[in-house]
């Protein structure tokens, strides 16, 4: 094997190296984005809050109602 095929194959097996290493850290990236929770837009972050709200409301009024039948 003359210097420059072996210079040529050396180069080949370091891109080889190369591409086989960042295929795998594209597929531990992968991984990562599915096991993390994805994040809450504004809006339903919004909703979110709103829904809890009405409960809270919902279930004070129940109370209240409650409270006032048992008065009667």
């Amino acid at each position: 094997m003359t210097n420059s095929q072996y210079n040529e194959q050396n180069e080949q097996d370091e891109l080889q190296r190369y591409l086989e290493e960042k295929a795998r850290q594209e597929q531990e990236q992968e991984k990562q984005k599915e096991q993390e929770p994805e994040q809450l837009s504004a809006y339903e972050a919004c909703v979110l809050r709103e829904s809890a709200r009405i409960h809270e409301l919902i279930a004070e009024a129940q109370k209240n109602t409650n409270e006032h039948s048992e008065d009667e």
